[in-house]
């Protein structure tokens, strides 16, 4: 009934400025509500990219000096791991699924044509792959028979790629120099998440973990052992069992904590998800909070409107109409205000965390 609608609309533009306070009261409490539940998320997602590619369900263990005395042995005793220990959590922990040791070197310098960097060293398994997975750009990631055959290859992380080859291209199949080795590029790892093992992986050249144990002399040692649970496996329950089973091969208290570092991502994981269940619960009160606010505000203003509007009522009503015509009249100059009011908010909320995501994006990239 266009007749209607124009009625509507000649009613809400006879007093613009009552009509615009009472939509700004629905517009902002929408726009609140969108803008906090898409902020909140964008949050949330920018958080969770630091730990792209990570397992969530992950123990890292580590040899630290022990803080107990234990069977004649003082406390303070420096202890390291071996690869014994990698065949120890496989054989007797069998809810753990991958088990990776790895091996960690710092202060080397690599080394193609006339570039250089300074690189993190890695020695690793291909069972890494399922604790952090990479972002394989070119290439593949280190395999079976790279371990196996003590093969002379490696990954190398995003910066050393750009800072050695900045003519660009695939690098598989040249050589770089790793102080006085030589090494076969084989993948390049375009990963760059916040949370890795032993530095940045962008930062990082990953080599065999057997060519880095004869290369730096570091005999059966392991400097990490991580590994990630089977399905529906909580890592918390089993945590203690890890460390017992590393603890009485080297002679130490099976309670030290200290001596036998454990750190579990999946208590990390679990604290962020409760923190982000808080932070929605507070943004649906805010945002609920304003939108009832401005809904009190557009039924106060609607009953003043009536009032107002008494005389205009009384013709009606004396020319024929029911008072649901009436009612019904009323109310949708209600509805018509409030979705108005309420689309702009949503609008004008995509609108501008539209524009904060091109922003972090440009960021990124620059980056």
């Amino acid at each position: 009934d266009i007749d209607s609608y124009r009625e509507i609309i000649d009613t809400l533009t006879r007093n613009k400025s009552r009509s615009f306070l009472t939509g700004f009261g629905v517009f902002w409490g929408v726009f609140m509500l969108v803008a906090l539940m898409g902020g909140g998320q964008g949050l949330k997602e920018k958080l969770y990219s630091n730990f792209d590619g990570f397992a969530q369900n992950t123990v890292i263990v580590g040899a630290d000096p022990t803080s107990k005395p234990y069977k004649g042995f003082r406390k303070g005793r420096s202890w390291y791991m071996d690869y014994k220990d990698v065949e120890r959590l496989k054989q007797q922990i069998p809810e753990l699924d991958a088990v990776a040791p790895i091996l960690m070197g710092r202060g080397s310098t690599a080394y193609y044509g006339d570039q250089k960097t300074t690189p993190r060293i890695q020695g690793a398994v291909p069972e890494m792959v399922n604790i952090i997975t990479p972002k394989i750009y070119y290439g593949r990631f280190i395999n079976e028979m790279d371990v196996k055959e003590q093969r002379k290859v490696c990954v190398i992380g995003k910066k050393i790629y750009k800072d050695l080859f900045k003519e660009g291209g695939d690098p598989c199949g040249k050589k770089i120099r790793v102080d006085s080795t030589y090494y076969e590029v084989v993948g390049v790892d375009y990963s760059s998440g916040g949370m890795s093992i032993g530095g940045r992986s962008e930062e990082r050249i990953t080599i065999p973990i057997t060519m880095m144990q004869a290369a730096f002399n570091r005999g059966n040692a392991v400097d990490v052992i991580a590994a990630t649970g089977r399905p529906g496996v909580l890592m918390s329950k089993i945590t203690p069992r890890i460390r017992a089973t590393v603890a009485r091969a080297h002679y130490i208290d099976p309670t030290d904590e200290q001596g036998v570092f454990v750190f579990n991502t999946e208590l990390m994981f679990q604290m962020i998800n409760n923190l982000f269940k808080g932070v929605n619960v507070l943004i649906w009160l805010v945002g609920l909070g304003t939108l009832l606010a401005g809904a009190i505000g557009v039924s106060n203003i609607m009953m003043v409107t009536v009032k107002e509007r008494t005389t205009e009522i009384g013709i009606r009503r004396a020319i024929g109409a029911t008072p649901k015509m009436i009612l019904s009249q009323i109310i949708s100059e209600s509805i018509v205000l409030t979705l108005v009011a309420g689309m702009s908010g949503i609008l004008f909320a995509v609108m501008i965390l539209q524009m904060l995501e091109m922003a972090n994006t440009e960021d990124g990239i620059v980056a």
